[in-house]
């Protein structure tokens, strides 16, 4: 895009109610692959002030105590007292799982996709990443509000979180933050005389503490700032907003950047291309742009449940390509094997690495196989 022009893009915490969802359903992902690389797992999880509800379908060999894994999760994102307005030691858990249907089984058994859909992959090279500068600071963000909650840096601080990030562009390149959104759960404590708002004092730490660190150069004197704007944020997490797994999609990719397929990622083993091809099409878009072949890609894969391979391929490279996109399409469909079962074991996804992802961003991290850019040099010589 010519000109100056204005993106926001937001993240939440792994104690917004939502990403608690995420982080149950995976960690019972987590726990069924720990034994069962094989297991089939599709795990819903719902939560509301004082209740989980675990439902989905699992086929597996092993025994997954869901209660305690439920308890254990809540406790490690933070929620260990009365205080936060959910507690992991007293709250009630109901275990709804099923099996797998056999008629999707029969599909996936022969190495077909276990689902129709479309998954988007995206990279430009606005960061050392390869991720859009928003959602990277979004996601620095709310995990420096978990870090400063863990280390006692700020003791008032809960678990639940949020944050947005407003990037000026000038000819599509990021040259400042324009705004930046802060809403942190805390105790009473921090709270003014008339009980209603915080205290100045403890929204200017916060700015201090949270903000500065993250957005750093980026910042300027014109730089805003808006911390706990309706005043307060002492009711958080389940108690004050039910959560669900997967609402969170476009914090879990790219920020609203580029489009997103129809399906979530969380509580879904690998042989679901709702998350594995859209891991494997980030995965082939960070190699191409990693390459010097675009300073931007974006690939859409499509599938059909059953059938083992794409039943498209598009790449879209917003004229940033050093090639024809024709021929980008080409160089993936020879160096990339984009079948399900090829997907599996290109990134290597059959074992317990998902909870991981369930908070900050499924992209752009450190220490996930989709990340890796060991394809580039042969793309580039290819091209």
């Amino acid at each position: 895009m010519k000109g100056r022009y204005l993106f926001t893009s937001e993240s939440v915490g792994a104690g917004h109610p939502d990403k608690v969802c995420d982080n149950i359903s995976d960690g019972v992902l987590d726990a069924v692959l720990k034994d069962d690389p094989r297991g089939r797992v599709a795990c819903e999880t719902f939560c509301t002030a004082g209740l989980v509800i675990v439902g989905g379908e699992i086929t597996t060999t092993t025994y997954v105590d869901v209660h305690k894994l439920v308890r254990d999760v809540l406790l490690d994102i933070g929620y260990n007292h009365p205080k936060y307005g959910f507690d992991a030691n007293t709250c009630s858990i109901l275990n709804g799982i099923n099996k797998q249907s056999p008629d999707i089984s029969q599909g996936v058994d022969k190495g077909g996709a276990g689902d129709q859909g479309i998954m988007f992959g995206y990279a430009v090279n606005e960061t050392p990443e390869l991720m859009p500068l928003a959602i990277q600071l979004a996601h620095g963000l709310v995990r420096r509000v978990t870090e400063v909650r863990e280390k006692g840096i700020l003791k008032y601080l809960g678990p639940d979180c949020k944050s947005q990030v407003t990037i000026e562009y000038e000819d599509d390149t990021p040259i400042r933050v324009d705004a930046v959104v802060l809403a942190c759960q805390h105790t009473e404590e921090i709270l003014d005389k008339t009980g209603k708002k915080i205290t100045d004092k403890a929204r200017q730490e916060m700015i201090k503490v949270i903000a500065h660190p993250i957005i750093g150069k980026m910042m300027d004197k014109n730089t805003k700032f808006y911390v706990n704007e309706t005043g307060k944020f002492v009711v958080g997490g389940p108690q004050s907003d039910t959560g669900v797994t997967g609402r969170k999609i476009i914090v879990d990719t790219y920020g609203g950047a580029v489009p997103h397929g129809g399906g979530a990622f969380s509580g879904k083993d690998p042989t679901k291309v709702d998350r594995s091809a859209a891991y494997m099409a980030r995965y082939v878009a960070k190699n191409i742009v990693a390459a010097g072949l675009a300073n931007k890609c974006l690939l859409q894969l499509g599938y059909a449940i059953g059938y083992p391979q794409p039943v498209s391929i598009m790449v879209d490279t917003y004229g940033t390509g050093k090639i024809s996109e024709q021929h980008l399409t080409a160089l993936v469909r020879k160096h990339f094997d984009l079948s399900p079962k090829g997907i599996i074991e290109t990134l290597d996804l059959r074992k317990p690495i998902y909870r991981k992802t369930a908070a900050y961003g499924h992209f752009g991290r450190p220490g996930f196989s989709w990340e890796k850019t060991d394809k580039a040099a042969a793309l580039k010589k290819d091209a």
